[in-house]
């Protein structure tokens, strides 16, 4: 089946019937995980409907719409785990190793991205890999393009760091030419803003 919707719809499989009721993001300081970021307004969280690939512990959140925009929390993903999760039981996921290398990282969001709707139907690159510090903890940023089968092309940027041998990503998508810019100077401020829970 040929792919024909946008990058943007990664993870989304609406179920027919279904309420797709989003949830206000309100301004402040949200967990997600083990991590905390703080928002400043307009974000929206997606119902775990429209993200069926979405680890339990992941978040999405959109401001216009998942077909525009959205930006994803993927926080605490095991050595040997999917960074998302696949609803074909079939499917050969590329799985998080807690040694890869800041480039193995990038290969790791490209190659999920490619198995997950098959060869030749996204190119999706990575680039301007940088380092990154979260919360003291180091980390890298590297910015995505992806260019999808009758659609317009895309904009990303991701932020990963390792702690205790466990991968926390963040992952942002917007449609260019324009909202990708909208919204990246507001998705940057919350990637500055991550701390870690302190355990209890």
């Amino acid at each position: 089946m040929r792919y024909r919707v946008s990058l943007v719809l990664l993870f989304v499989a609406p179920f027919s019937g279904c309420v797709t009721t989003y949830t206000l993001a309100t301004a402040g300081v949200h967990q997600i995980g083990q991590i905390n970021v703080t928002a400043g307004p307009g974000w929206n969280i997606a119902p775990s409907t429209l993200t069926p690939n979405a680890r339990q512990t992941s978040r999405t959140w959109t401001q216009d719409g998942l077909l525009l925009d959205r930006l994803m929390f993927i926080p605490g993903v095991n050595d040997g785990e999917p960074i998302i999760r696949s609803r074909d039981k079939t499917a050969a996921l590329p799985v998080f190793r807690a040694d890869m290398l800041p480039n193995e990282l990038e290969e790791l969001v490209e190659s999920t991205i490619v198995k997950l709707y098959g060869e030749g139907n996204a190119a999706v690159s990575t680039e301007n890999l940088r380092p990154h510090s979260f919360d003291g903890h180091s980390g890298v940023m590297f910015d995505v393009n992806a260019a999808v089968t009758e659609s317009p092309d895309y904009r990303g940027v991701v932020g990963a760091f390792i702690v205790d041998e466990r991968l926390y990503l963040i992952l942002f998508l917007g449609a260019e030419p324009h909202y990708f810019e909208k919204h990246r100077e507001a998705v940057e401020a919350i990637m500055e803003s991550v701390s870690m829970q302190v355990p209890t």
